[in-house]
C-alpha cells in the first residue's frame, strides 16, 4: 500500500504546499502537478469539472509523486467514496458545522471496523498495489470550518476521532461569521478574521491534528505557516492562469503605448 507523503512530511516537522485544480483537464492537472507541489487537490465542489474529469486528472498527475486529494461537493458518502476509489489520498469536506457531522464524514473515509466505507477501490487498487484496509491509515480526512456554527463547535469538531485536520476556506469563513459585513476573499487582513484563523490553528495544535489554509499569495501563506498552519494552498490553476495572462497583456499594453488594458474579473478558487 502506498504511503501518504504528506504524513511523512509532517512527521519530519515540515509544512506542506498544496496545489489546486479547478479546470477539468488532464493536461492542466499534469502541468500543475509537475511544478513541485507536495500535494495537489482537485476541486469537485466549485471546479469546472465532474467525476469524468477527476479520474483522468488523477491519472495524469500520478507520475509527479505528489499526494493527490479532492475537495468533494458535500458530506455525501457517494462522492467521498468514489473520489477515494479513484485514488484520492485525502478528502477535503466542506461545511462541517458540528461534531456529529465530523463523525459522519470520518466514517465515510475508512473501511470497517473504523468506518463504513464500501469496498471497491477500482482505480486505487491499480494505481496503488496492495490497496485495501491499510488505506485506513493513509487517507487524510480534512474538515472545512466555514460558518459561525463551525467556529462555535470548533473544539468539539477538532477532537473528533479519526479527523486528520481542518481546512480553512477564508472566503466562506468571512461570509459565515461576519453577517455580510465583509466581502469574501482570501488573505484576510481584518483583525477579527486573523483572530479566527489563528484560533483554528491553535485548536488544531491542541488536538494534535493539522491546520490547513487556502491562501491567495505566497507571502500570506508564509505568514500562515508562522501562525502554526501545517499546509497552505496558494492560488490555483484558474487564478494562476488569469494572473499570468493579465500580467502579460498589461506589459504588452505598456510597451506598445496602447494605454490601459481591458478590465478583468478575479474569480474564486
Amino acid at each position: 500500500m502506498q504511503k501518504n507523503k504528506l504524513k511523512d512530511l509532517w512527521t519530519d516537522g515540515k509544512p506542506a504546499l498544496n496545489g489546486w485544480c479547478s479546470i477539468g483537464n488532464p493536461f492542466t492537472a499534469e502541468i500543475m502537478a509537475a511544478q513541485g507541489y507536495d500535494s495537489v487537490t482537485i476541486d469537485i465542489q466549485h471546479g469546472a469539472l465532474d467525476y469524468s474529469s477527476v479520474l483522468p486528472m488523477f491519472q495524469a498527475m500520478r507520475a509527479s509523486g505528489a499526494t493527490l486529494m479532492a475537495r468533494v461537493p458535500w458530506r455525501d458518502p457517494g462522492y467521498i467514496m468514489k473520489a477515494l476509489d479513484a485514488g484520492a489520498m485525502g478528502i477535503i469536506c466542506p461545511m462541517i458545522n458540528t461534531r456529529a457531522e465530523a463523525e459522519e464524514f470520518v466514517s465515510y473515509m475508512r473501511y470497517p471496523p473504523h468506518g463504513q466505507r464500501s469496498f471497491g477501490p477500482t482505480r486505487a487498487a491499480i494505481a496503488m498495489p496492495g490497496y485495501g484496509v491499510a488505506a485506513n491509515d493513509e487517507v487524510l480526512a480534512l474538515a472545512m470550518i466555514e460558518t459561525a456554527d463551525g467556529m462555535a463547535n470548533l473544539e468539539e469538531i477538532a477532537a473528533t476521532p479519526g479527523l486528520d485536520g481542518i481546512y480553512v476556506g477564508p472566503a466562506d469563513l468571512t461570509l459565515g461569521t461576519q453577517e455580510g459585513r465583509l466581502p469574501p476573499g482570501f488573505d484576510r487582513k481584518e483583525p477579527e478574521m486573523i483572530t479566527l484563523i489563528q484560533k483554528i490553528a491553535d485548536v488544531c495544535k491542541t488536538n494534535n491534528i493539522k491546520a490547513c489554509l487556502h491562501c491567495g499569495s505566497p507571502d500570506y501563506a508564509a505568514k500562515a505557516i508562522s501562525w502554526g498552519y501545517d499546509l497552505t494552498t496558494v492560488g490555483g490553476d484558474s487564478r494562476l492562469l488569469a494572473g499570468a495572462a493579465s500580467a502579460s497583456v498589461s506589459t504588452w499594453h505598456d510597451l506598445v503605448g496602447r494605454g490601459s488594458k481591458p478590465g478583468s474579473a478575479e474569480g474564486g478558487y
